[in-house]
């Protein structure tokens, strides 16, 4: 099952279970323009299904998006992966709070998430807490965050074979995202990109 929701335009649920299905992945936007509150929770309540979840935020008019992710494996062989990734510029700022919990006799558990951001500018900011609570034994998780600027020596490259600047940094923030808006559908891509 797949799901895209875009904050502003779709609800967002806060709560969700996964135990019919074997894979669920859902992709939550929050396009530019819009400042959200995103309490996303999840529970794992069957051995073999997977979440797929995705975020793509930006924040790059003075928004500010904050993210409240749960993802909570109550029973083993359960499988997570997370990957959220945000623009900020303009003043815009993110805060990204995620919890794994792996639930005790949970073991065979396989979860990850990571939140990467780029910032535009020195009056935007990031902060991301990512936390693992593991309560079982034989799992694999991890977690991993990044907050950094666009690649100088990228910018170079692209400048020094005739690209404008501006273009030349639109092209690394669309490479910066692709894992994630490549999920989307052609017209939702468009719609983000039209307001970006």
């Amino acid at each position: 099952m797949n799901r895209i929701y875009i904050a502003g335009i779709d609800e967002i649920p806060q709560r969700c279970t996964l135990e019919d299905n074997d894979l669920l992945q859902v992709t939550i936007v929050c396009p530019p323009g819009y400042s959200s509150d995103i309490n996303f929770a999840i529970d794992l309540l069957r051995p073999g299904v997977e979440l797929d979840l995705a975020g793509l935020y930006f924040c790059t008019r003075g928004e500010r998006q904050n993210f409240n992710i749960t993802v909570r494996h109550m029973v083993g062989g359960a499988t997570s992966h997370q990957l959220f990734k945000g623009i900020l510029g303009r003043g815009g700022s993110a805060v990204f709070d995620g919890l794994i919990h792996v639930a005790p006799g949970a073991g065979k558990t396989v979860a990850t998430q990571e939140n990467h951001s780029i910032l535009l500018d020195s009056v935007s900011s990031s902060e991301t807490h990512p936390q693992l609570e593991i309560y079982a034994d034989d799992v694999e998780c991890s977690h991993g965050a990044t907050v950094g600027a666009l690649n100088a020596d990228e910018l170079f490259y692209l400048r020094s074979r005739g690209i404008p600047e501006e273009e030349a940094r639109r092209m690394q923030i669309l490479s910066f995202l692709s894992p994630v808006l490549k999920r989307l559908p052609e017209d939702r891509q468009k719609f983000l990109l039209d307001r970006f």
